[in-house]
């Protein structure tokens, strides 16, 4: 099988979600339907199709959506069977997560990073 997403691959999720996960849900066949809402779920979010416009974006912005995409998809991968990796484990890794979504959210929802997209 091959990576199907556009802002992340398997093996960047994989490295999110850590050891001890649960085989079925770190599979790239789960990975790719995860990549797939969380490609969806950026793209309603701030409002602007990045699958469409990916190749001519900016590295930084890419690299943005990276950290976007990968971080919900490993949450998704965690949440599948949290206690493959132990609950309190769980946990701090979906906080930590959350975050980095939120944060990559926001940029690129701000109205500067957008305007810079627009001059690359």
């Amino acid at each position: 099988m091959v990576d199907t997403g556009i802002f992340a691959t398997t093996e960047e999720v994989q490295d999110k979600v850590g050891a001890n996960a649960n085989t079925t849900a770190n599979a790239e066949a789960f990975i790719n339907r995860f990549m797939a809402q969380a490609e969806s779920l950026i793209n309603t979010t701030v409002t602007f199709n990045f699958s469409d416009d990916y190749a001519g974006l900016d590295a930084d912005i890419k690299k943005t959506l990276t950290t976007a995409a990968s971080s919900w998809a490993a949450m998704q991968v965690i949440n599948y069977d949290p206690d493959s990796i132990g609950r309190n484990t769980a946990n701090l890794k979906l906080n930590v997560l959350q975050n980095m979504f939120d944060l990559a959210i926001a940029e690129l929802k701000n109205k500067n990073t957008q305007e810079f997209m627009k001059k690359v």
